[in-house]
């Protein structure tokens, strides 16, 4: 072998398996800290609007889900001309999803950089 030459073992199967393990990790705790941000914000009267949300993700299509399950939670997240207790407020799942990208980047990464030995 000369001096210059480089020998390289690919073991791209094998880290693409450790990525496609650690993803749905990666996926819940960044939708888990959206849904903590979000109940922060979500409109407030009895509590069951906040008590609603999820967080979910589905493995097979690599996607994480934050919801809300009342009839009434798309219109409180819309109409913005509707009153709201102090800090309460329309666009609660919008605005957080916005203002946290970067945290929940992070979060959805650490996962995948723990299980490659980052």
């Amino acid at each position: 072998m000369a001096d210059d030459d480089v020998d390289v073992d690919w073991n791209g199967p094998e880290l693409e398996t450790l990525i496609e393990g650690a993803e749905p990790a990666g996926l819940l705790l960044a939708a888990e800290h959206l849904l903590q941000v979000s109940r922060t914000e979500v409109p407030l009267e009895e509590g069951t609007l906040e008590r609603s949300g999820t967080a979910t993700v589905d493995e097979s299509d690599r996607v994480a889900a934050v919801s809300y399950d009342t009839q009434y939670a798309v219109p409180q997240h819309e109409e913005m001309d509707w009153r709201h207790a102090a800090g309460r407020k329309a666009k609660y799942l919008e605005d957080p999803m916005n203002n946290e990208r970067d945290t929940m980047l992070e979060l959805a990464a650490a996962p995948i950089q723990q299980a490659l030995g980052g």
